[in-house]
């Protein structure tokens, strides 16, 4: 568990489900409810990192994989929005950190449509940026077209220089 001032970071457990389930109906103002059962058998799919305040309350999650040595993230919320900045900023540093160290070459968001510019601009400002596809390796490209195909949009942050162009 990382800790910086009053926030802490830490990978969500099973018995975080119904703390998770209650997060995102609230950070979603009940756009979005969940159960504390679907949020287990997310498990399975991802992994999740919470950020907890003082009391111990979620204030933001994020769920991500490692696949083909890209970072997918594409549950990010955090609640309330003026806590972009740090609880969001320790959430993308953690999972930043952790696609490093498992060799990934890029972190990609995926970002929904109807995503508001104040985020946007919030992810732009952690280093990420909305590709060219064009001007990306084969692999990214399919990765940028599988958000595109599900009604979203790519933000990424190349994390090595080093990529891998043929398997090992």
């Amino acid at each position: 568990m990382d800790r910086i001032g009053v926030f802490r970071v830490s990978r969500a457990k099973p018995a975080d489900a119904e703390a998770v389930a209650a997060f995102v109906g609230k950070a979603t103002r009940g756009r979005v409810s969940v159960v504390p059962r679907a949020v287990v058998e997310r498990f399975g799919l991802k992994g999740l990192w919470l950020v907890r305040d003082g009391s111990g309350e979620i204030v933001a999650l994020a769920g991500w994989r490692a696949e083909n040595l890209i970072a997918r993230v594409d549950d990010f919320l955090v609640h309330p929005p003026n806590l972009y900045t740090t609880a969001g900023k320790l959430l993308i540093d953690k999972i930043e950190k952790a696609a490093y160290e498992l060799q990934c070459e890029v972190c990609m968001l995926f970002m929904p449509v109807s995503a508001l510019p104040t985020i946007v601009s919030f992810c732009e400002s952690c280093g990420y940026r909305r590709p060219e596809p064009e001007e990306l390796p084969r692999v990214w490209q399919e990765t940028v077209q599988e958000a595109t195909d599900l009604g979203r949009f790519i933000l990424l942050k190349q994390l090595r220089q080093d990529l891998v162009l043929r398997p090992i």
